[in-house]
């Protein structure tokens, strides 16, 4: 079976983050008042193949782990959005 996966990583709270200061600080001078706690993070989708939802889920666990977030610094969210039916 092949299912879509999304996965969101974010920093963790209390974990300073340049980049999504630097939009919070620049959106009032672009017309955008009152926006505060601007957080930048990323999101990757991909299709995997596996022979179960929680097969695939749990290799997506691990590579998520091992190398598409930093667990020291960053909470991942993996979502299994579906069969895909091929």
């Amino acid at each position: 079976m092949k299912v879509r996966v999304s996965i969101d990583v974010m920093l963790k709270d209390g974990i300073l983050d340049p980049q999504g200061k630097t939009v919070e600080q620049s959106l009032p001078s672009l017309g955008y008042d009152g926006v505060e706690g601007v957080r930048i993070g990323k999101h990757i989708e991909m299709v995997v193949e596996g022979d179960s939802i929680e097969s695939v889920r749990a290799e997506v666990e691990e590579m998520t782990q091992r190398f598409l977030s930093n667990p020291v610094i960053e909470d991942a969210v993996v979502t299994i959005e579906g069969d895909l039916g091929e």
